[in-house]
Parts: C-alpha cells; structure tokens; sequence
C-alpha cells in the first residue's frame, strides 16, 4: 500500500601562474544514448489492488526492463506477475529519453488513489491510458512542478504523495533510481514511490553520483503503510 583552493602568492609582486585550464562540469554531456524508463503496473482483483515496479526489486516475477542503450525501446517489458497479480497492460509503459537533450532527468511521479477501492497507483511514464500521464523528461531545465494527468474521475490525484525530482546528470556518472513499496495490511493495498513526494514518511534515494547504489533508501512508512523490502529495490544506471 550530492574546491580547489587557489593557493596565495607566498611573495608580494610575484604573480601566481594561471590554473590548467578544466572544463566546467556542469558543461560536459551525458552519456549519448537512452534511458530506457520502464513502467510495469500490476493489479490483483481478488484485493482490488494495484502496485508498480520501474526497476527489479528482490522478486524477479515483477521485474522491469528500464537500462541505458543506444536503441530506444518502444515496448514495456516486464515480469509476468505471480498468479494473483497481473500486468495492466494500459497502465504499463516504456519511455526512451535521450540522454543528450539536456542537462536534467526530470522524473515525475503521480500517485492515484480511488477512495470507493481503497486503491492508490503510481504512474512515472506515460503509459497508454493518457488520463495518467506524466510529464518525466530529459531537458536543460530543473523541472520543479508536477505535472500529472488529471484521472478518470474514479481515481484521482494526490498531490501529497506525488512529486519531480530534477537528476542533474552532469553531477556523476550513475543515475540510481530508488523503487520503494509500501503496503498496508487493513486496507489491502499498496502503492509505490520512486521520488519524494511532499509526505517525508515515503521519501526515496533517487539520487546522480559516482557511487552505483546497491540497495534502496526508503522512508520507514506512516505506522499504516510498511515498507515492502521484496518489491522494493535500487538500479544504478550509467549516465556519463
């Protein structure tokens, strides 16, 4: 449910010789390429219940395909479910965004919640149902607002449990996309968070850096809402 000091003249009226000439960080490019961000949403009819995955946690039958490549992906691809839980197929989806059109990954995360189910979904991607879009991008600006599609009426947005986080991926050579998954017991249900959101209970890692992350950071959950270790998970993918 992330400075080279300048040394001083030791001698007045000598002059301290120029610094190599670096190039700026900020200037150089990302990886050339794609980040492939894939978005598998599964649903089980028995608990009425969704939950997402964009990257592997620890049960392989919910796997997802999101990599870096040169090829641009155009299918979602994504574990088969366990049985009880099934790939929605319309809510599932692949986007492929270029690595060297700009300087942020803007990932946007819009959480759904429909209170006659009891029921939250989380969409980072668009997937083929246009009512839960998102709008996660790569550009040369740090995207600060949300934007999410507006639901189908049943289910609508939370506002405090979505959110962006702009990458700068300028800033280290590994984007590590941090999946964390939470469930409640009373309430059957559980929902996913791959950015913080404006609810520090449900925070994530997400995180640019040198460092490729091996395991999840997650916040610890409402008292409600646990953490699920087996779905959650970390994927540290190659951006310069």
């Amino acid at each position: 449910m992330t400075a080279a000091a300048v040394g001083v003249c030791a001698f007045a009226g000598t002059t301290a010789p120029a610094p190599a000439s670096t190039q700026p960080r900020q200037a150089q490019a990302a990886a050339s390429g794609y980040l492939n961000l894939h978005q598998c949403v599964y649903y089980s009819p028995s608990a009425t219940d969704h939950f997402t995955t964009v990257v592997p946690g620890s049960d392989g039958r919910f796997t997802t395909g999101t990599n870096v490549s040169t090829a641009a992906d155009t299918q979602p691809s994504c574990g088969q479910g366990d049985g009880n839980y099934s790939l929605v197929p319309l809510l599932s989806g692949v986007k492929a965004l270029n690595l060297t059109s700009g300087r942020y990954l803007n990932l946007h995360q819009c959480v759904y919640y429909s209170p006659s189910a009891s029921n939250h979904f989380t969409t980072v991607v668009p997937g083929n149902d246009g009512r839960f879009t998102t709008g996660t991008n790569v550009s040369n600006t740090a995207d600060t607002q949300v934007s999410c599609g507006s639901g189908d009426g049943n289910y609508s947005l939370v506002p405090l449990l979505s959110g962006v986080k702009a990458l700068d991926l300028t800033s280290g050579r590994y984007a590590n996309l941090h999946q964390c998954v939470y469930y409640s017991p009373s309430a059957s249900n559980h929902f996913t968070t791959v950015v913080p959101g404006n609810d520090g209970r449900f925070t994530t890692g997400t995180n640019v850096s040198n460092t490729a992350d091996t395991q999840a950071s997650c916040g610890s959950g409402d008292g409600n809402y646990s953490l699920v270790p087996l779905l959650s998970g970390a994927k540290a993918l190659s951006v310069s």
